[in-house]
């Protein structure tokens, strides 16, 4: 996605609207690999090239599947090992994360592994799972010298005092709600303009750009109720969606505003 200058298309799966040809093709023009429909040739070649910006590289920025706070284990989630190289081949790991990612105990990862892996890719468990909490000690031989917790709130905090609302918090980051929706599975990612598409977008993404940027986003949905049913940490999707657009809409002056851009799609008109 970042040689072809575009967003990822899904959470999981950034790549998933493209095809073996086209990726062939576009590492060809980019990097010199041949020309190829082998997908073990094409992933070498891609591994080969990675592996030296790892080794070179000064800093390694990752993101944060769930941050423990009894023990500050940051834990990582990850199929493709690149995730592992870049929280320990450079002397310093920067970990950016969301402050909903963060869990009490140590014991409570267990069950959102599974409840992640299972939902996101149908696994047990992912290639690599990754525990970090702690920069590399004397006697270890590799690891970062320096780690950062970078907390994001980015109007997470206004979304916690709503009793509906912070439902949207408990999200995990799956995908279910996706691959499961008729809207995305034929519009595409790229569709909504948004950093997370599909209904889980939806449903956040007001709530971190404001009504008045995403007012659309609520209504780019048919409310069949399939991501409800398969959201694995029973996110009611559907009837948050329902109530932010009553907020897009709502011209009532006299209650305060729960989203950013509150009745920013008001129509004197309709009215």
């Amino acid at each position: 996605m970042q040689l072809a200058e575009e967003t990822p298309s899904h959470i999981i799966m950034p790549a998933i609207h493209k095809n073996t040809g086209e990726i062939s093709k576009l590492l060809h023009e980019k990097t010199g690999t041949d020309l190829s429909n082998d997908v073990e040739y094409l992933t070498a070649a891609a591994r080969l090239q990675l592996r030296e910006k790892f080794m070179n590289a000064d800093v390694g920025v990752s993101g944060v599947n769930f941050a423990v706070a009894e023990t500050g284990t940051l834990c990582l989630v990850e199929n493709e090992g690149n995730g592992r190289m870049t929280t320990t081949v450079p002397k310093c790991h920067i970990a950016v994360t969301g402050i909903e990612k963060v869990v009490p105990n140590l014991e409570d990862v267990s069950a959102l592994l599974a409840l992640l892996t299972r939902s996101a890719t149908g696994q047990h468990i992912t290639t690599y799972f990754n525990m970090i909490s702690a920069p590399r000690k004397a006697e270890e031989l590799d690891g970062p010298e320096e780690v950062h917790v970078v907390l994001v709130d980015n109007g997470r905090s206004s979304i916690y005092q709503d009793d509906e609302l912070l439902d949207t918090l408990r999200c995990i980051r799956c995908g279910a709600c996706m691959n499961h929706c008729p809207v995305y599975t034929r519009v595409g990612g790229h569709t909504y303009g948004t950093t997370y598409p599909g209904p889980i977008g939806k449903i956040l993404m007001p709530h971190l750009i404001g009504l008045d940027e995403g007012r659309h986003l609520p209504s780019a949905s048919s409310l069949c109720g399939a991501c409800g049913e398969v959201c694995p940490v029973k996110i009611p999707i559907p009837d948050l969606l329902v109530r932010l657009r009553q907020e897009s809409v709502d011209g009532d002056k006299l209650h305060p505003a729960k989203v950013r851009g509150h009745g920013a799609k008001r129509s004197a008109v309709e009215a």
